[in-house]
């Protein structure tokens, strides 16, 4: 959040469109801008007087051209289930925004950031699903419910489609892509607009 709202030069007055995200990541933020949130009906969480919330699709943004100062996502793109929904995205988040900051993990990190597995997102996708299934870090970590658990691993397997930085251009021409590193390895990638 530090170095957004430093690339970005946010202040109060910015208007910034968060697609994907929860009011709590803004609490984390040096300055509030004028923040909507837009997520799926099906999340649940509170909003705080200082954002709007809109229940919507990413895929198609119900906003005008252009009416937002940023659009900020963060660790949302690949979980879209296809190269043509991430492709709408992509080109919603392009239009909604004069500029924008879309993160993501890094398909060529070690770890699987969602499964916390080294090396299972490199696998043959029937592999994944037989590791998965079994065992995860995450699940080890977490101790999830059995449902909770099950619904986790088979969202991962359906929908979770990782980026790599030549596939993050494609999906947003001329942005710089800005590299997150953790242990000296590129964790995430960010497609940024300024």
């Amino acid at each position: 959040m530090r170095r957004f709202h430093a690339e970005f030069a946010v202040t109060a007055s910015t208007r910034v469109l968060d697609v994907g995200g929860t009011s709590l990541n803004w609490s984390l933020a040096p300055v509030r801008p004028r923040l909507v949130v837009l997520n799926l009906p099906r999340t649940r969480q509170e909003t705080d007087a200082g954002s709007t919330l809109v229940f919507g699709d990413g895929c198609a943004l119900p906003f005008r051209d252009a009416a937002f100062d940023i659009v900020f996502s963060n660790s949302v793109i690949e979980h879209l289930g296809s190269e043509e929904n991430q492709q709408r995205f992509a080109a919603e988040v392009r239009r909604v925004g004069k500029r924008y900051w879309v993160q993501t993990p890094n398909r060529w990190f070690p770890v699987e950031v969602h499964l916390l597995m080294p090396f299972l997102h490199w696998l043959p996708r029937s592999w994944q699903s037989a590791v998965a299934r079994r065992f995860t870090v995450w699940q080890w970590i977490e101790r999830p419910s059995p449902d909770r658990r099950d619904y986790y691993v088979n969202h991962y397997l359906e929908s979770v489609r990782l980026l790599d930085e030549t596939a993050l251009r494609g999906l947003f021409p001329g942005s710089a892509v800005v590299k997150e590193r953790f242990l000296g390895l590129v964790k995430s990638l960010v497609a940024s607009r300024r």
